[in-house]
């Protein structure tokens, strides 16, 4: 019996979009086997959103190609809880957007059927070519199979990476709004899975996507393939990485001057998971150095209260991510004697007992001398209530990258994170890719409550993401990917990130990286980090 039929024995509180059969993801048209376990994928799982996004992507296509068979559309990067597109040539007027709406809500409503399809790598390229989609072909010839899966929707046959619904009467209602130079396809979320949720605007974060995207177009290394094209040629891609690392300098350069001419005193340093916070401060620090201005550090993480006072998060485990496990009152108090030129007396938590440490660390600020603050609640003006807005300078960093698989099928910048993570945990802790993997979705969870819903209140964002970097990433994290069997509970997620790792031609002679890169922090080497 198929996942379908079974599917059909019970009703369901949202479509199913897939099930995970021992570990893999498996779609509805798949015969289970005598003892083989599953459970169903919807829209409140990460790889269920994946699988909507895909479908509505492969409708938003075929109703352009429809509609205006001479422009393209471009997937850049995710916005406002969506995702957003460009079109080539003039942008669309709202009109057109409708037009494009209807008919994907038509082809939606009419449920047909994603047929998957598998053909030869010659003969997926040859269709492409067909369908004047030249540059489609550059990346399905770096696939480690001679098989290409693809998949057929109302006469229309594409490539997408990953797995699709069974047919379209399974895709939620969605939404297109326009927002210059493109616009934005919205639909239900993890956080919101009944619905569309509510729109957020986030113009500076759209700002560093777009001026990301812009210097990725100029470099010419816009998606993998044109990646891959200079890491064979040894000279181009060291040119690359020196030009990527100049640039990055160059921003926080930026932001160092930024801080001086608002003779900011408390500089908030915020951001997810292996952003690459530390190695970021360290240099912000060197760059403010550079303009005179020598700044001192304080640890967010000697302000925990003891182990035995913290909250509890919903599983009942000890919440060090919440607010009030630190102790707000103190670093107010402190920050507040330091700006005044006291000499104050900083606690030292100590990680082994879970108390703070008899010992203290005495620090007194000269006249106009900064203090920088790096942590996950940064940008939350309750961290620090008792400090005048115009005496912070908030900084938000994440790697948001701009490359991607091809002009259809995106990088999350997540995975971007969870890569350089995995790398850095195994060196430095031990940690095996599944122990990270496994721990990921609560991380995410963090992000989702603490960070993500200040980032726009940041005076400057820093864009952490080298567009080299997961070529580097890829001689360490594939192997440990490797290693995960079938059977395991994040078997899916590692499948998913192997096949996508494929696709990227290896940097192996990580000597081009500086000492002061960024990725220093996760492949190790750095001259900036002790």
């Amino acid at each position: 019996m198929t996942l379908a039929q079974y599917a059909l024995k019970n009703r369901h509180s949202y479509p199913i979009l897939a099930a995970y059969v021992n570990g893999e993801i498996r779609e509805l048209s798949y015969t289970l086997k005598e003892g083989e376990s599953y459970r169903w994928i919807d829209q409140r799982d990460s790889d269920g959103i994946r699988i909507l996004q895909r479908g509505l992507t492969f409708l938003f296509y075929i109703a352009l190609r429809e509609l205006f068979p001479d422009r393209e559309m471009d997937l850049l990067h995710s916005l406002s809880e969506g995702l957003y597109f460009e079109v080539s040539g003039e942008p669309l007027h709202r009109s057109d957007i409708r037009r494009i709406w209807e008919r994907m809500e038509e082809l939606r409503l009419a449920d047909l059927p994603f047929l998957k399809c598998e053909m030869s790598i010659p003969e997926a390229a040859e269709r492409y070519d067909a369908q004047g989609l030249h540059w489609k072909k550059d990346i399905i010839v770096y696939k480690h199979n001679p098989v290409a899966t693809m998949y057929e929707l109302n006469g229309y046959i594409h490539y997408f990476f990953g797995y699709m619904p069974s047919s379209t009467g399974a895709l939620p209602a969605f939404e297109l709004m326009s927002y210059a130079p493109g616009l934005i396809l919205r639909h239900p979320t993890q956080s919101h899975p009944w619905s569309i949720p509510p729109f957020v605007e986030q113009p500076k974060l759209h700002g560093v996507f777009m001026e990301s995207g812009l210097w990725a177009n100029l470099l010419g290394v816009s998606d993998v393939s044109q990646l891959n094209a200079i890491v064979a040629e040894e000279n181009k891609i060291r040119e690359l990485i020196q030009v990527q690392e100049a640039l990055q300098e160059k921003k926080i350069a930026h932001i160092a001057d930024m801080i001086k001419e608002k003779n900011s005193r408390v500089i908030l340093v915020a951001g997810p998971s292996s952003s690459g916070k530390t190695t970021f401060t360290h240099r912000l620090k060197i760059q403010l150095m550079a303009n005179g201005v020598f700044p001192e550090s304080i640890s967010l993480d000697n302000y925990f209260i003891n182990r035995a006072n913290t909250p509890l998060d919903e599983d009942g485990n000890p919440d060090y991510e919440s607010l009030v496990a630190l102790d707000l009152p103190q670093l107010n108090r402190d920050l507040t004697l330091l700006l005044e030129g006291e000499e104050v007396s900083l606690p030292i938590y100590d990680f082994l007992t879970g108390q703070r440490s008899s010992d203290v660390i005495v620090m007194q600020l000269a006249p106009d001398q900064p203090i920088i603050l790096e942590g996950i609640h940064g940008l939350n003006d309750q961290l620090t209530p008792d400090i005048h807005s115009k005496d912070k300078f908030k900084v938000y960093i994440s790697a948001l990258t701009q490359l991607n698989l091809d002009k259809h099928n995106r990088i999350p910048t997540t995975d971007n994170r969870l890569i350089r993570r995995m790398v850095r945990d195994y060196a430095t802790r031990g940690h095996s890719a599944e122990q990270t993997i496994e721990m990921w979705p609560s991380v995410q969870r963090g992000e989702s409550q603490h960070i993500f819903p200040f980032q726009e209140s940041a005076d400057a964002i820093f864009n952490s993401a080298l567009v080299y970097e997961l070529a580097v990433l890829k001689k360490t994290a594939l192997p440990l990917l490797e290693e995960i069997k079938q059977g395991s509970p994040i078997y899916a997620q590692a499948k998913r990130l192997k096949k996508f790792l494929y696709y990227f031609e290896s940097i192996d002679d990580d000597s081009w990286v500086p000492s002061t890169s960024l990725l220093r922090e996760f492949i190790g080497g750095s001259s900036i980090l002790p």
